[in-house]
């Protein structure tokens, strides 16, 4: 992979990337490994990208598809992991410090994987409409869907769920 490729056509959406990355790791080390397994995807199918959707979603879906496989793959060997504290990447910042950030990450991991990414677009401020497009729902269903995690996630950060 090019570096202009990885600074043009990758950096700009790294934030949503390492969101999505995040949801789904609880290691610095396995955390590198979908971020970087997640870029190279990207590279592989930038000759797909066929332009009938944004750069955006096309980046959305594949990492959501790459960090469900890898996640899946990890689940099944069933090991206990600590996320680490702090996070030694380029593109991080002070939000993986913070203490709400890290309580709300941990209430997202407990919900199911569509739901996990649809709330991880919705913090991204994306649209429902936008959304929608990323996880072929009509917006609509997204709107019920994200209100309804939203009343979930209240639950398990008061810890009445758990």
């Amino acid at each position: 992979m090019s570096r202009d490729f990885y600074q043009q056509e990758i950096l700009p959406f790294a934030g949503i990337i390492i969101k999505i990355c995040r949801a789904y790791t609880d290691t610095e080390s396995d955390f590198e490994d979908y971020y970087q397994e997640v870029c190279l995807q990207i590279w592989r199918s930038r000759a797909q990208f066929r332009g009938s959707s944004e750069w955006s979603t096309f980046i959305y879906r594949i990492t959501l598809n790459v960090c469900l496989t890898l996640f899946r793959k990890d689940k099944k060997k069933k090991v206990e992991r600590a996320f680490p504290e702090n996070l030694n990447l380029e593109t991080s910042n002070d939000a993986f410090q913070n203490e709400d950030v890290q309580m709300l990450y941990s209430a997202i991991k407990q919900l199911k994987d569509v739901d996990r990414v649809l709330i991880l677009l919705y913090l991204e401020d994306k649209s429902y409409k936008e959304i929608g497009e990323v996880l072929n729902l009509n917006a609509n269903n997204v709107g019920v869907r994200v209100k309804r995690i939203k009343e979930r996630l209240k639950k398990i950060i008061d810890g009445k769920l758990n």
